[in-house]
């Protein structure tokens, strides 16, 4: 068995035909906020980000449209307030990158995971009991965007998919592409100090910056989640890892 570790949406495409599992890696904040949803028995909807048919979407899906942070609304993707809500069964969750790769995978005959880091142990040990030999796992961090649409890597990211790779390895023989390897190292190094680490990165600066220094608090409770997220039929769904334990 192998994992292979790549960035972004091209990561993804390059990745994604040769892979049994892929698991998309956005923690802040798409697969926090996934995450979250999916332990408190929602439905998720990972859609592109600002794409114009999204309210309709929900709409005919008697869903509830999360909307951008500083936008009116009761849940948005901000992970706090979808830990605050309740009623919700069905929600349709737009990002940038975690949403806007999720959705692009979707007709992947590869089975599509998300992972954070409150969920990577438990998608580690999902993932091992699925996996055969000879097959392969992709781990795709999303990343951010820079002012111009390029790709900027967001070292959380790295994070989650290191903590996930870490697990991976834990759970059995595994083979780990040079790139893999890199983000496991990354996360050992920082794990020790993780929660700092998170409230001091670039993402984690912007967040607290921005007025969500909480949601920056709820995506670094590594290991708290015993759910994942599966895509199944364009909605991501809860399978919980104590089925296979």
């Amino acid at each position: 068995m192998r994992a292979d570790f790549e960035w972004g949406p091209a990561g993804a495409r390059l990745l994604a035909p040769r892979a049994s599992i892929v698991a998309v890696v956005d923690v802040l904040s798409f697969t926090t906020a996934l995450t979250v949803a999916v332990e408190r028995g929602i439905a998720v909807r990972p859609y592109p980000w600002r794409d114009a048919g999204a309210e309709e979407f929900a709409r005919e899906h008697d869903a509830t449209l999360a909307v951008g942070r500083k936008e009116p609304g009761v849940v948005s993707l901000s992970p706090a307030t979808i830990m605050g809500s309740s009623g919700i069964e069905r929600l349709v969750l737009p990002s940038p990158n975690g949403a806007t790769i999720s959705a692009q995978l979707a007709e992947s005959d590869a089975t599509i995971i998300g992972v954070s880091l409150r969920n990577a142990p438990a998608a580690a040990r999902w993932s091992c009991e699925r996996l055969r030999e000879g097959q392969s796992i992709a781990v795709i961090a999303s990343g951010e965007r820079w002012p111009d649409g390029s790709l900027r890597p967001a070292v959380e990211d790295l994070w989650g998919a290191g903590s996930f790779l870490h697990h991976l390895v834990r759970g059995g023989a595994l083979e780990l592409s040079p790139e893999a390897e890199a983000a496991l190292a990354a996360y050992d190094r920082a794990e020790p100090g993780l929660t700092t680490a998170m409230r001091a990165c670039r993402g984690g600066i912007e967040l607290r910056e921005y007025g969500f220094p909480e949601d920056v608090e709820v995506a670094a409770q590594a290991g708290v989640a015993d759910v994942v997220p599966v895509l199944t039929d364009g909605w991501y769904v809860a399978d919980s890892v104590a089925q296979v334990l």
